[in-house]
């Protein structure tokens, strides 16, 4: 599971095989949550202030998780991402 970024404690990744729609995965602790790249929908279970850090992030580096999203599905290494500051 590639990791493309790591910010206050979460861990944002991509899976080699992952499925379509378009989505990364984040981890903070024991929570984990799947956030779809194009809508912002979110699977999963995420304390309130951790989920939105990885929003405001998501929002600022769309463009850049779709093309990571490509890279992986090509199993080509994901380029990181920077931080949310």
């Amino acid at each position: 599971m590639p990791v493309v970024s790591r910010f206050l404690g979460i861990v944002i990744a991509m899976y080699w095989d992952d499925h379509v729609p378009t989505c990364f995965h984040a981890k903070y602790g024991e929570y984990e949550i799947i956030v779809q790249i194009a809508t912002g929908a979110v699977e999963g279970r995420f304390p309130k202030r951790a989920l939105r850090h990885v929003m405001d992030w998501h929002e600022l580096h769309q463009d850049e998780l779709l093309a990571n999203w490509e890279r992986c599905r090509r199993k080509e290494a994901p380029i990181p991402i920077e931080l949310l500051e």
